[in-house]
């Protein structure tokens, strides 16, 4: 695995990187550990098993234990790249997902980075997904790698992906994974069966645009949210086509995805790129607007039902009682 010396020298598996040395949007601090959480763009936050939330901010990868954050691409001494996805496996691995600079597996000990000379496609890490049988999934800007543990197995649109630029992969419950990806010259969703991809349209067989997120509800029905709203699958319901879509009323935007103990459905839903966007909950009912921010990112409910939450200057924590 590559093992960097210097995180300020221009990584080798990155020679495109020259100027300049380090990851022009990484956000430099000069404090290690803070009470102050990060003031830099998050995307995404993961809760771990043992309570410590992880923290994917555009200042590197940053853990808080209830009292203090700690800065481990300072403390690790990691390559300066803004880290974009997190994952938590089975056995207790985190994976950290940076933007060109690869992709952190981290033991709790020490971190191990995987790039393109490891069999990577792409040092673009925007989603990780671990799958029933244990592989890891990563979804970056040339397709789609599926991790054994030992080697990378890549699929890109000529295997039948639906496109290069990949956000989103979900497994559900019948087995089949699911992929949210943008650019795709006939479908910007997809799933694979294990042999194959098959591309899946709207109801009324026109394609999404620019997929965003995926998920399956405790239902079995599916979620999928991007440039042309939110759409609800049920693949329970007797149709022609095998199951039932609808589109919401809502044409906006919907970036990410999630569903809370209760059942609500949490969106972040507005004009992507714009100062206008919203967490908002869905209840089965109706919409619900939770809070306005400039940009709305990676939304997760910790173990107490706190939802939390990414955004421009760092993140944020939302008590729904």
């Amino acid at each position: 695995m590559t093992t960097p010396t210097d995180p300020n020298a221009i990584p080798s598996f990155l020679p495109e990187m020259n100027p300049p040395l380090v990851d022009p949007y990484f956000a430099l601090t000069n404090d290690t550990f803070s009470s102050q959480g990060p003031q830099s763009i998050t995307r995404n936050i993961l809760e771990d098993r043992n309570g410590t939330f992880w923290l994917a901010s555009w200042s590197g990868i940053i853990s808080y234990d209830g009292k203090q954050f700690t800065n481990h691409t300072l403390k690790e001494d990691l390559i300066k790249f803004h880290v974009f996805s997190v994952l938590e496996e089975r056995s207790g691995n985190l994976w950290f997902g940076t933007i060109r600079g690869g992709a952190y597996r981290y033991d709790g000990k020490s971190f191990t980075l995987f790039t393109t000379n490891d069999g990577l496609p792409d040092n673009i890490i925007g989603c990780m997904m671990q799958d029933k049988a244990g592989n890891i999934w990563f979804g970056t800007d040339i397709g789609v790698s599926r991790y054994d543990g030992k080697k990378f197995t890549n699929f890109s649109t000529e295997d039948g992906l639906s496109g290069n630029s990949v956000n989103a992969i979900m497994q559900d419950k019948s087995g089949k994974i699911w992929f949210g990806t943008r650019g795709g010259e006939q479908s910007d969703a997809c799933y694979y069966d294990g042999k194959s991809f098959t591309l899946f349209r709207k109801e009324d067989g026109t394609r999404f645009s620019n997929v965003r997120s995926i998920i399956e509800d405790k239902e079995g029905v599916i979620w999928i949210g991007g440039q042309d709203g939110l759409c609800r699958f049920d693949p329970s319901a007797s149709t022609k086509a095998g199951g039932k879509s609808n589109e919401f009323s809502t044409k906006d935007f919907i970036g990410y995805i999630l569903e809370d103990k209760k059942g609500n459905i949490w969106l972040s839903k507005g004009v992507e790129g714009s100062a206008d966007m919203t967490l908002t909950m869905y209840d089965q009912k109706g919409f619900t607007e939770i809070k306005r921010d400039r940009q709305i990112f990676g939304i997760i409910e910790d173990s107490t039902g706190k939802i939390w939450f990414g955004s421009i200057d760092g993140a944020y924590r939302y008590d729904p009682q």
